[in-house]
């Protein structure tokens, strides 16, 4: 797959979650805490859902593959993302094929500068009738509030400069650093 493509949903019923929220850092510097999947990207996961993420190839925007585990409809998962970056420092998207899931990183500068409003999208398939309404009202419940502790997290990470809330290696930190 050519890196600079966006990956497309797959033809069907979909739904789309998102949540945006101003974070006070540069566009750039929040950009470059989703796009580095080996240090920043890792650490601004919500622990209440994501279990961890390994680099599998590249690591940093275009062409890195990873691999998500987390509790996923109930259940501990491991998912495989491709990431491109259809416009590099501003949106970047992971595409899960398996899953016909996609998710969306959006960073735009506010005026001056100093402040970014940043954008987390999923887009999944929907299942007809009504499993696929409940469904729907549940991952959309569940996802907002993941996204928003995401946002929170990206928020704190970049006002102390990127440096962890916690070490690395240390009991209270399960995902990969």
């Amino acid at each position: 797959m050519n890196p600079a493509q966006t990956p497309a949903v797959p033809a069907g019923r979909t739904f789309e979650i998102s949540a945006t929220r101003r974070i006070a850092a540069p566009a750039e510097a929040a950009y470059g805490v989703f796009a580095d999947y080996r240090e920043a990207h890792p650490r601004i996961l919500p622990p209440s859902f994501f279990l961890g993420l390994d680099v599998v190839e590249g690591g940093h925007g275009a062409g890195t593959v990873i691999d998500v585990s987390g509790r996923f409809a109930g259940r501990t998962r491991v998912i495989r993302g491709i990431v491109t970056e259809p416009e590099p420092g501003r949106l970047l998207v992971e595409s899960y094929p398996a899953e016909r899931m996609v998710t969306t990183f959006r960073v735009d500068p506010e005026p001056g500068g100093g402040a970014s409003r940043v954008t987390i999208s999923t887009t999944m398939p929907r299942r007809r009738g009504i499993v696929g309404w409940i469904e729907e009202r549940i991952v959309r419940r569940l996802l907002v509030r993941v996204f928003a502790e995401e946002l929170d997290l990206v928020a704190a990470y970049l006002a102390r400069g990127g440096a962890p809330a916690r070490p690395a290696g240390s009991g209270a930190d399960s995902r990969p650093s």
